[in-house]
């Protein structure tokens, strides 16, 4: 091949990579890190919003904020989909800073989960007066937690696991608990030996630290945009609310407290106020 082919060539492809990069607004590094695409309940619908200009436009599911990202030139709405959600059309509204809003319509595909039989101590089963007014508490205070949205785009979108371990594929089942019926399942477990670290699996903020009744120890982390991700059944918890975390950063250990039929960690991830399934976010490794 001539020399001066190889050359218009190799020229030709910097002039493209050039204009791609120059048609990427600032800030929207991690662009490649858009999550895998499953629009079903409890997945992730990616909603191509157009051009991507130096602002990124408002999403709105419900009236829930939703997190945007630049991919290719192009802005996308990364929206979680609620378990809860009916298969079928589902709006999106967009409003840009210089225009009016704008609706865009976007279809989910539907999906069944299992059923999970699992055996508990009878007192997460049927709770008493007590414990219930305790759920009661931590429920809402819970919802209050977990509608938090912070303007700080996420660092990445491409989460490293929690901790080392076999993932279950438990996301989305429903459970049913001594032969009692209850909400399906809104995260993944990720066996592993109790005393085992959790780390952070990338930058955020600690909003939340407690002991709750069914999920015992627990950790929240807000990544920003509505991003948010949970950490359950944890034998001692390592951070304070409040405090800003790196990618890798100790959060506590593996436990079994909570309703929990062993050690393992409950790894829930949410997007615009629902839960969805962790595994369309995570990478191979665990963060270190």
């Amino acid at each position: 091949m001539p020399v001066t082919c190889r050359s218009e060539r190799r020229r030709r492809a910097v002039s493209a990579l050039a204009a791609l990069l120059l048609a990427t607004p600032a800030g929207a590094a991690g662009a490649a890190e858009l999550p895998t695409a499953r629009p079903v309940p409890g997945g992730i619908a990616l909603v191509d919003l157009g051009p991507a200009g130096a602002q990124a436009p408002a999403a709105f599911r419900n009236a829930e904020r939703v997190l945007v990202r630049a991919d290719g030139g192009h802005w996308f709405a990364v929206v979680g989909i609620p378990l809860a959600a009916a298969p079928g059309a589902q709006l999106l509204s967009v409003r840009e800073s210089s225009s009016a809003s704008r609706t865009i319509r976007f279809d989910v595909q539907p999906k069944d989960y299992p059923t999970q039989a699992l055996k508990v101590a009878p007192k997460h089963v049927d709770l008493s007066p007590k414990d219930l007014a305790r759920y009661q508490r931590e429920k809402q205070r819970l919802e209050t937690v977990l509608a938090s949205w912070s303007d700080a785009a996420p660092a990445t979108l491409a989460l490293a696991a929690p901790v080392g371990g076999t993932r279950s594929s438990s996301f989305g089942s429903r459970r049913v608990f001594n032969g009692q019926s209850r909400n399906p399942h809104t995260g993944m477990d990720i066996a592993a030996a109790a005393g085992e670290p959790v780390a952070a699996p990338a930058a955020g903020r600690v909003i939340e630290t407690g002991d709750y009744f069914f999920n015992g120890n627990t950790v929240i982390l807000d990544h920003g945009e509505g991003l948010l991700t949970l950490y359950c059944h944890l034998s001692r918890i390592d951070v304070r609310v409040g405090q800003q975390v790196a990618a890798g950063t100790p959060l506590g250990l593996v436990g079994a407290t909570g309703r929990a039929t062993g050690p393992h960690l409950h790894f829930g991830v949410m997007l615009n106020r629902a839960w969805v399934d962790p595994e369309l976010l995570l990478g191979a490794a665990p963060a270190s």
